[in-house]
């Protein structure tokens, strides 16, 4: 297994929601890569904590969709393959453009307040060259409209594939050899997020997924073909 720069839980927290915090930390910067076997008594003693939260801790990251429990075999960082970012991507697109039509008509001060503030930590993110801040804000960013459709089904559904999201853009970071995204990336989404042509939002979001989208895909079949 890789070897880790862990630092041991701090007490005044609860032990699960520190050991998920440090292990979604590592494999986001790439220190626990895709495909990774986690050895439950390695990552015990390198955190200073029992296998109890532990393994609570893995099992909340299994269900965020960045560790894959295999049968038999393991507990794995969950893999990126090309048809999984096909997936990935085709999926993601569905779900926002659901997620607009449901809020469209529904769109408040609230929902224009918080994309424009979320626009607004993204931009400070990409500016302050913090790639695991930025990851976290863009996805803070499109966050927003699945808070407000009102649809919990979708609003679960989306949490749950943000784990897999974090894996992608940090190979996007990767693919690009750059933090984060342009820091205008997103001014068209937003514009046309408090627009008034829901039509034109939706026809966004395909070519806004899309973008750099190639280099992933060369990223992670060119990782495949090594393995």
């Amino acid at each position: 297994m890789t070897v880790l720069n862990l630092k041991p839980i701090l007490k005044n927290r609860t032990l699960r929601a520190d050991v998920v915090e440090k292990l979604k930390d590592a494999i986001i910067r790439g220190d626990l890569p895709p495909g990774t076997k986690l050895v439950e008594s390695q990552l015990s003693s390198l955190l200073g904590v029992s296998r109890g939260p532990l393994r609570e801790a893995i099992r909340q990251l299994a269900e965020q969709g960045l560790i894959d429990n295999i049968p038999y075999t393991g507990t794995y960082v969950a893999n990126i393959t090309v048809q999984a970012i096909r997936e990935l991507y085709s999926f993601r697109t569905e779900l926002e453009q659901f997620a607009f039509k449901l809020v469209w008509e529904q769109r408040d001060d609230a929902f224009h307040d918080e994309l424009t503030l979320q626009l607004e930590k993204l931009s400070l993110a990409i500016k302050s060259d913090a790639h695991i801040a930025t990851i976290f804000e863009e996805l803070e960013l499109h966050n927003v409209v699945y808070k407000h459709c009102g649809h919990e089904l979708l609003q679960d559904t989306w949490q749950r594939l943000r784990g897999r999201l974090h894996l992608y853009f940090t190979l996007h970071q990767k693919a690009h050899n750059r933090t984060g995204p342009y820091i205008n990336a997103h001014d068209k989404y937003v514009e046309l997020a408090l627009g008034d042509d829901l039509p034109a939002m939706l026809d966004h979001i395909t070519e806004h997924m899309q973008q750099g989208y190639q280099k992933v895909e060369s990223l992670v079949s060119e990782i495949e073909s090594q393995n």
